[in-house]
């Protein structure tokens, strides 16, 4: 039986998944974790991304059977020229491999084309990063090839650009 990851609203309880997500294991692709300060500041962007219309973006607690798994979201940004969302995840250490990711992303890929504005979602996970690379695939991204790509600021790094096309895709 497949599980569901079904995506629930970042909240205020939702602060102890940013401090798992900080965990060395799990930010090794990210620059490493962060400092308490930056934790703080992350989760009040997440609320605040949540708090604006839904056309802006949404940060997501990612829930399978009735439990918290991880996060995902989608903000805007300009990439290219082009207006567009970017999107990331996180999926907690012990519910990696199930592909609850994949599934997450197909979500907000689906919840992005009812409720965004822009035509393109894309994800840029490291080209070193097998298993986001593997997300995007399985989640219906297409691979546009190898940017430079800034995360965190001021840290530039080889990444792959992933592209969704949200809505009906008529002119994609």
């Amino acid at each position: 039986m497949e599980i569901t990851a079904v995506l629930e609203p970042w909240t205020e309880d939702d602060f102890w998944l940013l401090l798992r997500k900080n965990e060395p294991a799990m930010t090794e692709h990210l620059g490493g974790p962060e400092t308490m300060a930056k934790l703080e500041d992350r989760h009040r962007r997440y609320l605040a991304l949540s708090a604006r219309e839904p056309a802006a973006g949404r940060m997501f607690r990612v829930v399978a059977d009735g439990e918290s798994v991880g996060s995902i979201g989608f903000w805007e940004r300009v990439w290219q020229g082009e207006e567009v969302y970017e999107t990331g995840w996180a999926i907690l250490p012990e519910f990696q491999g199930r592909r609850l990711a994949a599934r997450a992303a197909r979500a907000l890929v689906a919840h992005a084309g009812v409720h965004g504005t822009r035509r393109h979602l894309h994800a840029f996970p490291g080209v070193d990063h097998p298993a986001s690379n593997a997300v995007c695939r399985a989640a219906g991204f297409v691979l546009l090839g190898e940017v430079r790509f800034e995360y965190p600021p001021g840290q530039w790094h080889a990444s792959s650009d992933w592209r969704a096309v949200l809505g009906d895709g008529a002119d994609a």
